[in-house]
């Protein structure tokens, strides 16, 4: 892990008068000796420099759609990022977006060594820098900026409008997480939908079910498909299940025309629920997600970091609360290279046959060939799986104080009469699991 920084920052002569990183300097720990001349920032005005090994252009980050195109309630200071310092007319990035960028450190003579670091822009206070072995691939779908570099500890990084969003190394904690933690927790699944995935690593999760019949996939980005066939192998090879049916579009109206009650799961493998995708949580999606759903059928969505977002994950439950009836937990999981080392996920069950989450009905160790030699998981478990839902007490404590009013069907749920007013419980023993009441 690399040292947090500070930074210092130069406002730009933009109409847009956002901070720009100019220095940053080293927190020190004893084992570091380092001084901020050091170092020194090329300027994080959202441009992706490719360097030696890449063709030598940069271009501006952009998000799947303009700020223009978004309107939405206003958000809260944690997640709002600093803009792209470029001018007015060529700005298109949401206001919730800013690339990362590239470190080169410099000798006490001043030359620049050749050693380079890709800074993961995560959250305001925060830094999390990946050294760059090289530059693999850079360049600019209809919907957002793509770059694919080597790093020397987590294998190849693929980067989406400057956001890491997995690497070699640490990918199997949140694809195996998100696939099973639904998955395992209804008997025989048969009809699976995954709303973007494009890298086709959860795909590759959801052929470990033999139950399994079809898997849909709703992605928007064909180029991320392409890329990752080239770069991220592992995953890719989620494509070649004949299960698969690929369907290139949005998924909004992918869902609208999808028939009633088809699903046994769908699991929304997106970005962050803020700027352009935060459409994805928003209730008019989760109901046609409901609807395309079968009774008993399961949700899982992501739920973002507790440690930075328990604001975002109140208002994902309460919608998700009043849309599905049978059952609404938080889970979570260890991703090193997302924001605060962690990412959540909503599980949801509608209304139907009774889904208990806490408890897989349905065990991988269980599932045929499914740990064969070969295809061994990494993360996952059974006791992980019940795990996941045991809460920190200040997220219990945050979270239960915003949920709505739902009516559980799981066995957990405790029998006896409960008043309209009365908000979701906290198991006893330590077992911080939330329940509807």
């Amino acid at each position: 892990m690399f040292l947090p920084f500070t930074f210092s920052y130069l406002r730009t002569s933009s109409s847009r008068s956002s901070p720009i990183p100019l220095h940053f300097h080293p927190i020190h720990r004893a084992s570091h000796r380092c001084s901020a001349r050091d170092w020194d920032l090329q300027r994080a005005t959202g441009l992706m420099e490719a360097g030696d090994a890449g063709n030598g252009s940069a271009a501006a980050v952009q998000t799947k759609g303009s700020g223009d195109d978004v309107s939405h309630k206003p958000l809260p200071p944690c997640c709002i990022k600093a803009k792209a310092g470029v001018p007015e007319s060529e700005a298109k990035c949401h206001d919730t977006v800013v690339s990362g960028w590239f470190t080169e450190p410099r000798s006490r003579s001043g030359k620049t060594s050749k050693v380079r670091y890709y800074n993961n822009p995560m959250w305001p206070g925060e830094a999390h820098s990946l050294k760059v072995e090289k530059i693999l691939y850079q360049g600019k779908s209809p919907y957002q900026e793509i770059l694919v570099f080597e790093s020397s500890t987590y294998g190849n990084v693929l980067v989406l409008d400057g956001i890491v969003q997995l690497t070699d190394k640490d990918e199997c904690a949140y694809q195996e997480m998100v696939t099973h933690l639904p998955l395992c927790s209804i008997p025989s699944p048969k009809n699976v939908l995954v709303v973007g995935g494009g890298d086709g690593g959860v795909l590759r999760e959801i052929a470990r079910h033999d139950s399994v019949e079809t898997i849909d996939i709703c992605e928007i980005d064909k180029l991320v498909i392409d890329v990752c066939k080239e770069f991220f192998p592992n995953l890719y090879i989620g494509y070649k299940d004949p299960r698969v049916r690929l369907h290139v579009g949005d998924a909004v109206d992918f869902l609208r025309h999808s028939p009633e009650g088809k699903y046994d799961a769908i699991i929304v493998d997106s970005s962050d629920p803020i700027g352009p995708a935060q459409a994805l949580v928003e209730k008019p999606f989760i109901q046609t997600i409901a609807r395309a759903l079968k009774p008993g059928g399961v949700l899982c969505n992501l739920a973002e970091s507790m440690w930075l977002h328990t604001h975002l994950i109140q208002d994902m439950l309460s919608i998700c609360r009043q849309t599905f009836k049978g059952a609404v937990h938080y889970a979570w999981t260890s991703v090193p290279t997302y924001p605060s080392g962690v990412i959540g996920f909503l599980l949801c069950a509608k209304e139907g046959r009774p889904v208990n989450f806490l408890t897989p009905v349905n065990p991988i160790e269980k599932i045929q060939g499914a740990t064969k030699a070969g295809k061994e998981l990494k993360f996952y478990n059974s006791e992980i799986h019940r795990a996941a839902f045991v809460l920190p007490t200040f997220v219990r404590r945050e979270l239960e104080s915003y949920a709505t009013n739902s009516t559980s069907t799981e066995k957990e749920k405790p029998k006896e009469p409960v008043s309209k007013s009365q908000k979701i419980k906290i198991l006893p023993n330590n077992n911080a699991i939330l329940t509807a009441s």
